[in-house]
Formats: C-alpha cells, sequence, structure tokens
C-alpha cells in the first residue's frame, strides 16, 4: 500500500512538474509618454525562469476610448537578465531602456541594453505578440515600447492593459505591481546634448497676454552642476499651445566678460513674469562674474561689485519672448551689502491686481543663514523694492495673490518634510505664517510651484490654488499637481493627479493654458524640460 502512495505521489509531482507554469510579474509605468521619442516604456515583465525555456505571445488590450490612429508603433524588447547580487529583490529593469542624461540618446532606446523582439505597425485595440523567444536560465526582463505620431494631442490619453502571456504555449500566471493606470502624453522640450548642451535645469512657464507659452530655463553646457559653470537663459515658445516649440533662443549670455572664461561668467535658476497690464516680459537671473569655479551658492560673499558677489540681472521682451533686451543690474536697489547672496526664486513671478510686479527671491545673509522674500515694481520694471524675509532657513519660494493684496509665499524649507508658507498684506514689510505652513504639503527639500487662479479665468468658476513638485518626503519623484479650492489650508486627495512616479531633478513649474487646462514645464523622469498639458477636471475630479 505504501508502495503505490509513493508511487502515486511521485506521479503527481512528475505531472506537476512537467505542466507547471512560471509566474510572470508586470509592471506598468506611470511616466510621461513623449510625443518626440521613439519608444516609451508602457510595461516592464520579469519572468523567473524555473521551468519555462521560451517566451511565445504577449497579449495586450487598449481601451475603446485611444485614438488608434495616433499610434505609430508599439514593440517588443527583450532587456536581458539580472545581476546574481540583486537576485534577492525584485526588480522591473536591469537599466535605463530609453536615457535620460545621455546627450543625444534621450529619443530612442539604447541598442546596447535592448533587443527587438516584436513589432507592430499601426495596431488594432488587441496586439499580439509572437516571438519564441529563449529565455536565459534565472530572471529574463522584457518591456513594451510605445511610440506615438509626430501630431498626437497632448490630451490624448493610453488607456491598455497587459493581458495575458505565454511561456512554452502555455498560459502563465501573472502578478502585477501595481494597478492599472491611464498613460498621459509629453513633449520633451529639452533634452540632454540638445544645441550642445549637457544638461537643461531650473524650469519657468508663463503665458503671455497673447496666448504664447514661455518656458525658460539653464541652457548648463558642460554638466548639470549648478553655478559657477557654463551656464546661459534659454527660452522656448509655443504658439499653439504646448503642442510645438520654436527653437531655442538665448534670453541672456555673458560670454568672456571682462576677460573671464565663460564658466566663470554663468547666469542661471531663472524666474519669468508677465506685466499684464502692458504684455511686457522679465526675466530674472543670478549672474556670478570671477569666483573661481566653485559653487556660487559657497563662493559668493558680502558686498556689492560683481568681482565677490553674484549680480541680480534683468531682461525684458517687448514683442512677446521673440527678442530680449540687453541686461540691466539691479542688484544696488535691492541687495543688502552684508549677504552673501542674493537671487530670484526660480520659476515665475507675477503681476498683481493692483498692477505690481513682483519676483519671489531668496538670501544668503550676513550670518549664513538663507532667507525667502520678494521684491517688487510699482512702476512697470523701473524700479525695485525688497522689505523682509518671510522665513530663515528657507530658499526657493514661488509667490501668489490669494485676495487682491494679499500674497503668499510657499517655501522651500531646508529642515525638509514639508512646504513653509507665510502671508503678507503689505508687499514683504510684515509676514504671518499661513495655517498650512509646515504640516500640509510635504517635500523632499526641492523646488515647487504654485499659482492662483481666479474664478473667471477657469472652467469651475471658483478661485484655485495649483500647487506641483515631488509629492514625497525623500528623493525627488511622484511629480504631482495638487488643487485647493479654500485658500490653501485643504489639499484633498480628489484634487490631485500624478504625471510622473520615476526619479528625476523634480523643478516644475505651472501656468494656465487655457480657462480648461493647466501646463506644466518640469525635469521628469524621461527629459530635463517636459511639458504636459492637464484638464482641470482631470486634477479637480468633484467639486464640493
Amino acid at each position: 500500500m505504501k508502495k503505490n502512495i509513493t508511487l502515486i505521489l511521485l506521479f503527481l509531482a512528475t505531472f506537476i512538474s512537467a505542466n507547471a507554469v512560471d509566474t510572470v510579474k508586470v509592471k506598468q509605468t506611470q511616466i510621461p509618454i513623449l510625443i518626440d521619442r521613439t519608444d516609451n516604456v508602457l510595461f516592464y515583465i520579469r519572468i523567473e525562469a524555473q521551468q519555462a525555456k521560451q517566451l511565445n505571445e504577449v497579449t495586450l488590450q487598449f481601451g475603446e476610448d485611444v485614438n488608434l490612429s495616433e499610434i505609430k508603433a508599439v514593440k517588443l524588447y527583450y532587456g536581458g537578465t539580472e545581476a546574481a547580487q540583486r537576485a534577492e529583490q525584485v526588480y522591473y529593469a536591469p537599466v535605463q531602456y530609453v536615457p535620460s542624461n545621455s546627450p543625444g540618446k534621450t529619443r530612442f532606446a539604447n541598442s546596447s541594453y535592448s533587443i527587438k523582439v516584436a513589432e507592430k505597425l499601426s495596431p488594432k485595440n488587441k496586439v499580439v505578440f509572437t516571438s519564441n523567444y529563449n529565455l536565459f536560465p534565472g530572471i529574463n526582463y522584457f518591456w513594451i515600447s510605445l511610440e506615438m505620431k509626430p501630431k498626437t494631442s497632448l490630451l490624448s490619453k493610453i488607456d491598455v492593459e497587459l493581458n495575458s502571456v505565454k511561456l512554452d504555449s502555455k498560459m502563465a500566471p501573472l502578478a502585477f505591481a501595481d494597478e492599472s493606470n491611464v498613460h498621459r502624453m509629453g513633449y520633451g522640450v529639452r533634452q540632454a546634448g540638445d544645441d550642445g548642451s549637457a544638461a537643461f535645469r531650473i524650469p519657468g512657464l508663463v503665458t503671455s497676454n497673447k496666448g504664447t507659452l514661455l518656458g525658460v530655463y539653464d541652457i548648463r553646457y558642460n554638466s548639470s552642476v549648478d553655478l559657477q559653470e557654463y551656464v546661459e537663459i534659454g527660452v522656448s515658445r509655443s504658439i499653439d499651445k504646448g503642442q510645438t516649440w520654436e527653437p531655442m533662443r538665448v534670453a541672456m549670455s555673458f560670454g568672456e566678460y571682462g576677460g573671464l572664461p565663460k564658466t566663470q561668467n554663468g547666469v542661471g535658476d531663472p524666474s519669468i513674469l508677465v506685466d499684464e497690464k502692458t504684455g511686457t516680459i522679465w526675466i530674472v537671473a543670478a549672474w556670478t562674474h570671477g569666483l573661481g569655479n566653485g559653487r556660487a551658492w559657497v563662493n559668493s560673499q558680502p558686498g556689492m561689485d560683481m568681482n565677490h558677489t553674484a549680480q541680480l540681472m534683468l531682461v525684458k521682451s517687448e514683442d512677446d519672448g521673440k527678442t530680449w533686451s540687453k541686461p540691466i543690474n539691479v542688484t544696488e536697489q535691492v541687495k543688502d551689502p552684508s549677504w552673501y547672496f542674493l537671487l530670484q526664486g526660480p520659476g515665475r513671478g507675477i503681476t498683481m491686481q493692483d498692477g505690481a510686479l513682483v519676483f519671489p527671491i531668496q538670501f544668503i545673509d550676513s550670518t549664513r543663514t538663507p532667507n525667502a522674500g520678494i521684491m517688487y515694481s510699482k512702476d512697470r520694471g523701473k524700479t525695485w523694492n525688497l522689505h523682509n524675509a518671510a522665513r530663515s532657513k528657507t530658499t526657493e519660494a514661488q509667490v501668489a495673490e490669494i485676495e487682491p493684496g494679499v500674497l503668499m509665499l510657499n517655501m522651500r524649507d531646508d529642515r525638509g518634510g514639508s512646504r513653509a508658507v507665510s502671508i503678507t498684506k503689505d508687499l514683504g514689510k510684515t509676514w504671518t505664517e499661513h495655517p498650512s505652513n509646515r504640516s500640509l504639503l510635504q517635500e523632499p527639500v526641492c523646488m515647487a510651484s504654485l499659482i492662483s487662479v481666479n474664478a473667471e479665468d477657469n472652467v469651475f468658476g471658483k478661485d484655485i490654488l495649483l500647487f506641483s513638485n515631488p509629492n514625497t518626503t525623500k528623493g525627488r519623484h511622484h511629480i504631482t499637481i495638487k488643487a485647493s479650492l479654500d485658500g490653501g489650508l485643504t489639499f484633498p486627495e480628489e484634487y490631485q493627479v500624478m504625471l510622473d512616479e520615476d526619479y528625476g531633478w523634480g523643478y516644475s513649474c505651472m501656468t494656465m493654458v487655457d480657462k480648461e487646462t493647466v501646463g506644466i514645464l518640469y525635469e521628469s523622469s524621461v527629459a530635463h524640460m517636459t511639458f504636459q498639458r492637464v484638464k482641470l477636471t482631470d486634477i479637480i475630479r468633484t467639486t464640493k
């Protein structure tokens, strides 16, 4: 009897072993799908080949509302195997298949890291990849790539599911890392290597009185590091709501001024402002002349002259951002000689309802403590004034007028964890803490964006505050737009949309494109300057 039982058990074990199918682990990305990229990662596929010898088939199903005519191709790539030292942890890719920081190689899959297995041009709702691809013993990586056509709308979305995988001609069980999500379009306005520059950083974004989108940023020619380096201020214009962008313009550059190399005449960290009364557009940036090749944040010194301390420079455009004036030095108007460093809060400034122009600023005081505040002009930019700091141990800030004459300053806080928020009713002479200060908006110590949208300027007919940043306390990832309908007292979860789950430098700046959509220019995981348009109804999914 025992012998019969043993034989039965051996038979069952052999049968199960012969028919066992390895589990396939799947992760769907939540990163921008760039219209200008040949390859975008849609799904990661991880196969731990214990039994299986071949991948035979992968099936995708696009949603009924997807505009398939905008899709050029869907591709299946093999990404190779896993290193033994990582085998005990669950990863979904051994490398970045489409690099974001390799100059000239950011718009297509790196062929050194992937092998194209199959491709479907002009796909239907159901896509079936057949491959019979031999598996390496152990962990194997595959990924699905999506390529859009050049005229794809920025408002289009891709709803797609990975339905099935066949290993050794058998349906494999699927284990999903997260829930299915919708993929949003984006455009890589600036990518590593464009126009001979190693990197682009520090976005600012506004909408001109004529409806033109103007994005500003650092052109960091040699590397991604901060001043002091060879850095100029670049401008990108779009006259079709971000669908296409004109060739880059240089708005501010000091070249080899004073007989010093370009690396010792850098200008960076721009902030841009539209004078809504006149249409004039202003950019403010910090110019560092000399100071060696160390970081300006440390090497700028007290005083006023350009040989020892950073200079606060303005340029203006009176033709909708096409051409720019010679630089205007306003350092002596606003800097205290005892301060080590005065510069703008990068991103954007505002025109108040009474016509005052306001830029956020930051400075390192005589005790080497960083502070944030504002500077303003009441004479259309001829002269500028600065009063008191809003809060110490703060740096990069953004300003919004939340009521007539009432300014909110939302600040990066060196203490980390959450944003600092203060209010002024007298252009910075006095400040009070906002109830949300250091409690509501989490941050990993990073720049953020804040804009106020008046009721008459949006489809909801309500006053709205929009905020964007990496929605974490550690690491710059999960770039999220949040909305508040109560003046920044709350930012409910139902008033949020996450755009990019992966890692990047994390800076962002927003503007209203029209009454229905907000535009955001940010340092994403897929391009140095990524632009996306998002419907307000996607952010505020319900109104109370």
